[in-house]
């Protein structure tokens, strides 16, 4: 398959592109710069110039494939309910410009923006009006009722030694206290996936090619007392407790959703796509930062 990818650059996407490419499809990726342009073709991909809010340069890139992985998302914490509307006219407009076809797109989304039910499981669908400015999976409803051949895939905190998603918030803000904190007991539980692992769901949902919800899901739950703890050791910090008063100013924006529990399951994700986890946990990955050096959060 030809799949265009938004997001390619990032995290998920730098991963997704070599897993596609191995295993025999081609990628035509979005850049917004020259310097995510180098990127892109230094991985094996084509490029498309273009934003997220060129509609134009969607839909060009769209045209020219059989499948699209949207993962991009404008994360600008200062101005996030403009970014979370530029997402949702994006997915919007892959949406028209794939009417009329049965190819897939697959949108990213966050288990904090699905249902209140734990485990999450996939077969529930996130509120129709949330408290978050974000809706990808209510733009992606809107389409599967036109006729679009829409896929959801609901992301934990995705890592490796580098990144690892709303933790690496918790690794900054405990540099900046001298304290890597939780809150309350801390027993509340965040789910967790290998970029890798990670990737190759993506590939696995495009090729079964058909819409559904699934899950990133590694790990169904740590801890957050637990993470603090990785964090506490890898900068050599004490760990502390606080209130959930507390967590909204140390943590800034992300401040409520630390004290959350986001335990999630994968077993019909598993089951469905005969996905399975091969790369480190969470807190593996942790405790192999290089915490005092560039390559390290």
């Amino acid at each position: 398959m030809r799949v265009f990818l938004t997001g390619g650059t990032g995290l998920i996407g730098s991963a997704i592109i070599p897993e596609l490419i191995n295993s025999g499809h081609q990628v035509l990726g979005l850049a917004r710069s020259e310097t995510s342009a180098r990127a892109l073709l230094s991985a094996g991909a084509e490029v498309l110039m273009g934003t997220l809010g060129d509609v134009q340069a969607l839909s060009e890139g769209t045209s020219k494939a059989d499948g699209v992985i949207h993962c991009a998302f404008d994360l600008d914490f200062a101005n996030f309910e403009e970014s979370s509307e530029t997402e949702r006219l994006a997915i919007a407009a892959l949406g028209v410009s794939l009417a009329g076809s049965d190819r897939p797109l697959i949108v990213s989304s966050g288990l904090g923006l699905a249902s209140l039910i734990r485990p999450i499981t996939e077969d529930v669908d996130a509120p129709a009006v949330s408290a978050s400015p974000r809706g990808p999976e209510q733009a992606v409803r809107s389409l599967r009722q036109q006729g679009i051949n829409a896929t959801i895939v609901r992301l934990p905190q995705v890592h490796n030694t580098v990144k690892q998603g709303l933790v690496t918030t918790l690794i900054g803000a405990a540099r900046k206290t001298g304290a890597s904190a939780y809150v309350n007991e801390g027993l509340n539980r965040w789910p967790a996936a290998h970029v890798t692992d990670v990737a190759r769901l993506y590939r696995l949902a495009l090729e079964k090619g058909e819409a559904s919800t699934y899950h990133a899901v590694s790990e169904e739950g740590i801890h957050l007392r637990d993470i603090a703890a990785a964090i506490g050791r890898g900068l050599r910090v004490p760990i502390t407790s606080i209130s959930s008063e507390e967590a909204q100013a140390r943590f800034g924006r992300i401040g409520g959703y630390v004290g959350m529990d986001l335990s999630a399951s994968s077993a019909w994700t598993r089951e469905r796509l005969g996905w399975t986890s091969a790369g480190p946990g969470l807190l593996e990955d942790l405790d192999r930062m290089r915490y005092f050096d560039n390559s390290g959060s």
